[in-house]
């Protein structure tokens, strides 16, 4: 057990959590902000179970690697890799949703308030990026796992996330596409959607 205990599984852990706890007390702040402490609740900030098990599982898998292969975990250079994703990955969410300000929501609108524009500055102005909030997300959650060394975890998020996002972008451009028309499709023929293998017009 004194693995799990050493200084790597400290630093790692330390980290994880660490991103954990910014990545939802700045959601939850935003949220609050843009929108209003009424307007929140877990299924506003995507707070699923399927969310906390995966983190579980990551868990499990960094603990059982740390203590039958503690080696492994050592791999500093390409955890720092991780971390650098989460950060990146965190800088571009949070971006995101400062600059969509109100018309940004994590629930899909089926039906458009008067204060909801379509934004296309900033982040959203960028070519291969239409939906920067999921691309920050994409990088975040890989980074995690890249940054604990959890290959296995590392696969299974990138193809849950990206399959996720896969299906939700669909069925969220069928809503932007009843609301802004001619608009958006406009927005969507000069933008990627910013998540890879994902190239939605």
């Amino acid at each position: 057990m004194s693995d799990i205990f050493s200084f790597t599984a400290f630093r790692q852990m330390s980290q994880m959590l660490y991103a954990i706890f910014l990545f939802h007390s700045s959601k939850f702040l935003l949220a609050v902000y843009f929108h209003g402490i009424q307007k929140v609740t877990p299924n506003s900030l995507l707070l699923s179970v399927d969310y906390v098990m995966a983190m579980i599982f990551s868990l499990v898998e960094y603990l059982v690697e740390i203590h039958f292969f503690p080696e492994m975990k050592e791999q500093w250079a390409i955890s720092n890799m991780g971390l650098a994703l989460v950060v990146v990955g965190e800088i571009i969410l949070k971006l995101a949703i400062i600059t969509a300000g109100r018309s940004f929501t994590h629930l899909i609108k089926k039906y458009i308030d008067d204060d909801h524009v379509l934004i296309t500055h900033g982040l959203y102005k960028l070519k291969y990026v239409r939906h920067p909030s999921y691309c920050g997300f994409f990088l975040w959650s890989i980074g995690t796992q890249i940054m604990l060394y959890n290959p296995l975890c590392t696969l299974a998020f990138a193809l849950v996330v990206r399959h996720f996002f896969h299906m939700r972008i669909p069925y969220e451009e069928f809503f932007l596409r009843q609301y802004f028309g001619s608009q958006y499709e406009a927005y969507a023929r000069r933008t990627s959607s910013g998540i890879p293998f994902i190239m939605f017009r």
